[in-house]
């Protein structure tokens, strides 16, 4: 199993890399192992808000549905294009080509309560 280490995590099993005043959020490679064959990703517009902690869409494989947390809030200036057509890209590259969304991220002091690699792989014993 892979974890980044240039990468904050959420609890929720959410990732974020931030370059700058943007961050590029996805699922970790937990969490779609966990989730099996992923079929569906439900995300916002461009355009659209995040907030820290709060759902902004969500992932559907063949065993369930799971909700999508923002670890950071700010507006979405990016979706990922190929996960319409492609879902499985995250199975398969959850932290390269099977990112999600990117945002601009409007509270860089929330980044603070996030966990790093360490803190991740402990919480899931990993």
């Amino acid at each position: 199993m892979n974890f980044p280490e240039d990468l904050k995590y959420t609890k929720d099993h959410e990732w974020i890399k931030v370059t700058g005043s943007v961050g590029v959020i996805g699922i970790t490679d937990f969490a779609q192992s966990e989730l099996g064959d992923i079929v569906y990703v439900q995300l916002p517009e461009v355009g659209g808000k995040v907030e820290q902690g709060k759902a902004f869409g969500t992932v559907e494989a063949v065993k369930a549905v799971s909700d999508l947390y923002a670890p950071a809030s700010g507006n979405v200036v990016e979706v990922n294009p190929t996960l319409s057509d492609h879902p499985e890209i995250i199975n398969k590259d959850p932290y390269n080509e099977g990112w999600l969304i990117k945002i601009s991220i409007t509270n860089p002091a929330e980044l603070n309560a996030l966990l790093d690699v360490q803190t991740y792989r402990s919480m899931i014993g990993k």
